[in-house]
């Protein structure tokens, strides 16, 4: 049976390298932790401010 788990991170200017490897980080542990074998897919959206600024990211993780 597939699941799906989301991972969010704020978005800061000049900062985004640091926060994707720690949302990196963040997925990796989870998938480590709860042993799983088989990743379906990843996927990630951008959130936005009013603007059209990025300010965040969602990253979804299908998985058995």
């Amino acid at each position: 049976m597939a699941k799906v788990r989301t991972f969010t991170s704020k978005i800061e200017i000049f900062k985004t390298v640091n926060e994707l490897k720690a949302l990196d980080d963040q997925v990796n542990k989870f998938i480590k932790h709860n042993k799983i074998k088989k990743v379906i897919s990843v996927n990630d959206a951008c959130t936005t401010d009013n603007s059209g600024a990025t300010i965040g990211i969602i990253r979804v993780v299908a998985y058995e």
